[in-house]
């Protein structure tokens, strides 16, 4: 073969939601920490040609993410990741954090000890404990003790074209989001509102980054509303989810971050304390758990350590390759599958 360029992946999928995980042919990343990492993944031309060439046509596709698998660069830590769909590579996630455990312990790259397997993520956000409860040599079900997560600014006010004046709370959850109650936008999270949440959410997250500017107080290179998270409560006290991606999907899983974001909003209003669990809901109907483990503090902010269990399992071993004369070599995406702002990539 001719293959200029040849990357190994494990297809893996977490409560619906596609992480597939780079597990050989990763290049070099250059960084001192996996934040440095993600830092020029955005911002060097070859970091973004190589994103672009794994996550657009014709080898990617507009559902799921593709996960970096590094070498830690944190001495407690056992792998590193990093995340990368269309937009940009991106510091943290629940969904794709489970997706890497169980690709980790299902292919042997760390050990699998049953009846726990407890693997530490370094990530761009921080340290993520995964806890792995293994039988029979596969992961039935992962909980993850999630970065610091805390509150920006609650009911912040955003005046719309399409809905006139709504409320947001912007809050962290291993990344900036904007949570949306649904009601406000004359929706429901059902399947078959999937194309209309996600243009909403696309309105919104573009309005609120142009009208406020959001950075980690700690890590700079996590800064801005990557994406917004429509919620609601089901009859029997469930929060049900929709977070909105872009340039037009929706998250198949809960979302792990964005649940992590919204429990601080729930205990900066007094209504989840240390030892709370509740059940969050996709728009598939796939559920995790989401617990609230221990109060704490970033940079003279209240936060909490959230916990978020769920599962993941494998579906496939594939390759792409990369051919020296292929014409499409940076990659495109099309209106068609990818949603009205796929023009922009």
């Amino acid at each position: 073969m001719r293959w200029k360029r040849t990357i190994q992946l494990l297809d893996v999928h977490c409560e619906g939601e596609i992480g597939k995980v780079a597990i050989g042919g990763v290049p070099k990343i250059p960084g001192n920490s996996i934040a440095e990492q993600l830092h020029w993944l955005n911002t060097d031309p070859r970091g973004q040609e190589l994103r672009r060439f794994l996550v657009l046509e014709p080898r990617g596709a507009p559902i799921g993410s593709v996960n970096l698998l590094l070498p830690a660069k944190h001495p407690d830590a056992d792998a590193g990741f990093i995340i990368l769909q269309p937009d940009q590579a991106h510091a943290s996630s629940g969904s794709n954090s489970i997706c890497v455990t169980t690709a980790l312990l299902e292919s042997g790259i760390v050990e699998m000890k049953e009846p726990e397997t407890v693997v530490t993520l370094d990530t761009a956000a921080g340290l993520v404990r995964a806890t792995a409860t293994c039988r029979d040599g596969r992961c039935e079900k992962v909980r993850l003790t999630m970065v610091p997560s805390f509150v920006h600014e609650l009911d912040v006010e955003l005046d719309t074209q399409q809905w006139g004046k709504i409320k947001l709370d912007l809050c962290y959850g291993g990344i900036f989001y904007a949570l949306v109650d649904v009601g406000q936008i004359g929706s429901k999270i059902e399947k078959g509102n999937a194309a209309t949440l996600v243009q909403a959410g696309m309105v919104i997250k573009d309005a609120i980054n142009r009208a406020m500017t959001v950075v980690h107080p700690e890590i700079p290179a996590i800064s801005g509303v990557a994406y917004v998270m429509f919620r609601d409560v089901d009859p029997d006290g469930a929060i049900r989810t929709c977070t909105t991606m872009w340039p037009g999907r929706a998250d198949r899983s809960p979302c792990g971050t964005g649940n992590s974001a919204n429990l601080a909003t729930l205990h900066a209003r007094g209504k989840a304390k240390v030892g709370d669990v509740f059940k969050s809901r996709s728009i598939i109907g796939s559920e995790f758990e989401v617990g609230l483990q221990a109060e704490t503090e970033v940079a003279g902010k209240r936060a909490i350590i959230p916990t978020i269990t769920g599962r993941g399992f494998t579906f496939g071993l594939s390759q792409v390759a990369l051919d020296p004369f292929d014409p499409m070599a940076a990659g495109f995406a099309m209106t068609d599958v990818w949603g009205p702002l796929a023009g922009d990539i």
